[in-house]
């Protein structure tokens, strides 16, 4: 019986230490969504996937679906985000980030549209900001929305009309005040 192979980009979205050797990723996947994928052996000194495969990592992975589960197969790193960060603020947004993924995304469904943003948006939080809290809250809004947490209506103008790109040199208090107010009005929907 042979098994298909799937090669995608992800994001390590965190990792569990199983029996001696061996670990579970949770990984957000461009092709299949967010699932739990296991490593055989990946804790030990010589494995090449040790490095590649750590929170906060950007990879280019193969996974075999299995009997039990996703598996890992190859491992290509791309870049570690929280490595990568030159500040303590822009490491706080790195994890900010992926919790908000973790805590929202629930089952394998391909969402490359979602994908794609987290990745431009984990690049626009690398650079130094002057109001970082708005493009953390703008982000964060997005990203519920793609989900279906917030509704497309209730969005600003402002944040309808421009890109993330446009508004990195945004600074409206007002504006990112309403924003943290949909974040909250998702979180108490959703019970999560």
């Amino acid at each position: 019986m042979s098994y298909t192979t799937y090669t995608t980009e992800a994001l390590v979205c965190g990792t569990w230490n199983r029996n001696t050797a061996d670990r579970s990723y949770l990984l957000f996947t461009r092709e299949a969504g967010m699932l739990y994928a296991d490593a055989r052996s990946v804790r030990e000194e010589r494995s090449r996937q040790r490095y590649a495969l750590q929170d906060f990592a950007r990879i280019r992975v193969s996974l075999v679906k299995g009997k039990q589960g996703w598996k890992i197969g190859s491992v290509e790193a791309e870049k570690n985000d929280f490595f990568a960060a030159s500040t303590k603020e822009v490491r706080g947004s790195v994890v900010g980030l992926h919790r908000l993924l973790r805590r929202y995304i629930h089952g394998e469904e391909s969402s490359p549209e979602l994908f794609d943003f987290c990745v431009e948006a984990l690049d626009h939080l690398q650079k130094p900001l002057a109001k970082r809290t708005f493009i953390e809250a703008y982000t964060a809004v997005q990203i519920l929305a793609m989900l279906g947490y917030v509704d497309e209506t209730a969005l600003p103008q402002v944040i309808k009309a421009n890109s993330l790109a446009d508004l990195v040199d945004h600074n409206d208090d007002t504006l990112e005040a309403e924003l943290n107010k949909l974040i909250q009005n998702a979180a108490s929907h959703s019970q999560l």
